[in-house]
């Protein structure tokens, strides 16, 4: 036995124990510390456990982003679909308040000329190709409209009727040609008839001729109908714009902004009869 003490192997037994000994006093020295094995294993994993992380980063990323995206689509969706019912609120309101400001003025007009017979009407279409700036309402024969009744506006003369069907009519403006009647400077009461044509038209104007050289028309002046043939008297035409001189005879002419701009117009008044109706007819009626 004494000589086992002395062998090789027992030293090497020893040394072993010793070894296993003090890593073991180390770890609990160390408290938490993993063992070797589980170190080892954690650095060859690392990378992978790494690269786990980013992509499960990017995943929830991209979920939340898809959630929050689908979210935000349904929310402007609804906001859209508010916004449309606004719009068309809105558009109803303003509808509603320039008609019922249309008929307030028409009932004024209707108080002022107790013997005008009137048919309101809308406007339904305007003609893109009439260079006079014509157009077609929702009311025709049915409604007792007859053609070459006079359309006016809640701001002046606007035309005749010169079309006619049973629920519609095309109406013909003072800027054509087709259109000719008798008026007078509202300041001066110098006299001459107002039509239109083509040149003038491109500017919106039409014009205040035959008036003699001893007028006193000016720029500024408005310009009302003189109440002969198939046209009222004292209806709005337009104001003066330009004065000039008639080189094919010795009159004076002057050009005429109309006080209704066609292109806007929504709603128009035909009237159907007024006392003193008859007599002249338009250019171009036969």
């Amino acid at each position: 036995m004494r000589f086992f003490f002395r062998s090789r192997q027992f030293r090497i037994i020893i040394t072993v124990f010793l070894v296993v000994a003090i890593i073991s006093l180390s770890f609990a020295f160390v408290g938490s510390r993993m063992t070797p094995f589980t170190d080892v294993a954690g650095i060859i994993t690392a990378p992978f456990r790494n690269a786990y992380t980013v992509i499960e980063s990017e995943i929830s990323d991209f979920v939340t982003a898809y959630r929050s995206g689908n979210e935000l689509m349904i929310k402007n969706s609804e906001l859209s679909s508010e916004i449309n019912e606004l719009r068309e609120k809105v558009a109803e309101y303003d509808k509603t308040k320039s008609e019922n400001e249309f008929y307030k003025k028409y009932l004024g007009i209707k108080e002022e000329n107790p013997d005008f017979k009137f048919t309101p009407a809308t406007v339904i279409s305007h003609d893109g190709l009439d260079q006079f700036g014509g157009f077609t309402i929702n009311k025709g024969s049915a409604s007792n409209i007859k053609v070459r009744d006079i359309v006016i506006s809640d701001e002046g003369l606007v035309g005749i009727v010169s079309e006619l069907g049973t629920t519609t009519a095309k109406i013909t403006t003072v800027l054509s040609p087709e259109v000719t009647l008798g008026a007078l400077d509202g300041r001066t009461n110098d006299s001459g008839i107002v039509s239109g044509n083509i040149q003038l038209s491109e500017d919106n104007l039409c014009r205040f001729s035959n008036l003699s050289r001893s007028c006193s028309v000016a720029i500024g002046d408005y310009v009302v109908s003189s109440g002969e043939g198939i046209f009222p008297d004292g209806i709005l035409i337009g104001t003066v714009s330009n004065i000039g001189s008639d080189k094919y005879n010795n009159s004076i002419y002057a050009d005429i902004v109309p006080f209704v701009n066609f292109k806007e117009l929504r709603n128009v008044m035909i009237i159907t009869d007024f006392n003193g109706k008859g007599g002249l007819t338009p250019a171009g009626d036969k």
